[in-house]
């Protein structure tokens, strides 16, 4: 049995050495090296253009989306506090100097008009004075026009108007607020930063909320820390106008040798390069090249003619922007990219890596070699 068995383990093993060998190049890997990624740019009949990142680079990439509100929006006064709008009620009461007057019955001298609603159009109707503009006017605008038209049918008449509760002046709060639901327009919250006060304030992180404002068929978004950083988008609200907190949808993916590979959402306005590996935790320091640090993203034409220094391309081009972290700036190339919505982050492996594996290969197949050969020789003494 000994004869038969020690050829066949030697046998076993050299077969288990060559296979191992031969297939260096398909060992487990987390992607492509930097030479496969460089073997798809333009340079080398590829669609993609590899760019190093320099200064240059930096800041003709550092494009960041502008939120702001239109100038229409910027520019509209403040409603008055006492400005009546369509759908205000308003409480009249008038009194005549006669005892048997047009309004009120024989013996009484005073008429009570209660809940009266400004029409959708804007006018409210009082018997013979007719229908009156009350949109746009203030209460005691209205007393005097009621007076007016009534003055010419009763001697003296005294007219009380009253702004009661309506639903015409309200907006509308959903999304990330901690009070969603609809709010009068009042004296306290007739801008936007006071009517968010008083829906409780926002329920999300501030550095990444985002407020959407949409009056009509206009709609305009800006950062919800612009505003209290600029007075100007503290808007004055009007009736009916509709606002959104939503959180900030943008996202980068981080891949290779990363502490997690995932779809990481933007925790800042801005972020940069640095401040995303820092959020997948950083380079794993068994595995990671950091002379092999990839972003790659679709860019427009624009942006990619003025980094690669021509005026030819036209449409989306595809950009692949390499970070070398050893470099004497690297960090600060790092620090000062702008990571952008959609970015992919790759990370290559260091050659060692592929070097540990195929070592660690051999050496668990050397072993389990030495084990057979172990098993053959107890059974030759059996």
């Amino acid at each position: 049995m000994k004869s038969r068995l020690n050829p066949w383990a030697k046998s076993v093993a050299l077969l288990a050495v060559v296979s191992i060998v031969a297939s260096c190049g398909t060992l487990p890997r987390t992607g492509p090296n930097k030479r496969e990624i460089y073997s798809g740019s333009v340079q080398q009949s590829g669609d993609s253009f590899v760019v190093e990142v320099n200064d240059r680079v930096t800041q003709a990439t550092a494009v960041q989306p502008a939120l702001s509100f239109s100038e229409g929006l910027k520019n509209a006064n403040v409603l008055g506090s006492d400005t009546i709008q369509p759908g205000d009620t308003l409480g009249l009461t008038i009194w005549e100097n006669v005892d048997d007057g047009l309004l009120a019955g024989e013996a009484q001298n005073q008429t009570v008009l209660n809940e009266v609603q400004v029409d959708g159009s804007g006018f409210i109707f009082v018997p013979y004075a007719g229908r009156i503009r009350a949109a746009g006017n203030s209460p005691e605008a209205i007393r005097r026009i009621i007076t007016t038209k009534l003055e010419e049918q009763t001697p003296d008449p005294q007219v009380q108007v009253r702004r009661l509760a309506g639903d015409g002046s309200t907006v509308s709060l959903i999304g990330s607020v901690n009070g969603q639901g609809v709010y009068p327009i009042e004296r306290p919250t007739r801008t936007l930063s006071t009517m968010m006060a008083a829906a409780g304030g926002i329920s999300i992180e501030p550095e990444v909320a985002q407020i959407t404002l949409i009056r009509g068929q206009q709609s305009s978004k800006i950062w919800f820390q612009d505003l209290y950083k600029h007075p100007e988008f503290d808007i004055a609200l009007r009736g009916g106008d509709r606002i959104l907190v939503e959180q900030d949808t943008r996202a980068f993916t981080a891949l290779g040798a990363t502490g997690a590979q995932a779809r990481v959402q933007f925790k800042t306005q801005t972020l940069s390069a640095l401040e995303a590996l820092a959020q997948v935790g950083g380079l794993t320091t068994n595995f990671a090249d950091p002379t092999g640090v990839f972003v790659m993203r679709n860019e427009p034409a624009s942006i990619s003619n003025q980094v690669l220094g021509r005026n030819d391309l036209e449409g989306a081009q595809r950009m692949v922007y390499v970070l070398d972290l050893t470099e004497p700036n690297g960090m600060f190339m790092a620090r000062d990219f702008v990571i952008r919505d959609e970015d992919t982050i790759y990370v290559t492996e260091a050659p060692f890596a592929q070097w540990s594996k195929v070592i660690s290969a051999l050496t668990g197949t050397l072993g389990a070699v030495g084990s057979v050969s172990t098993a053959g020789n107890t059974l030759d003494g059996i």
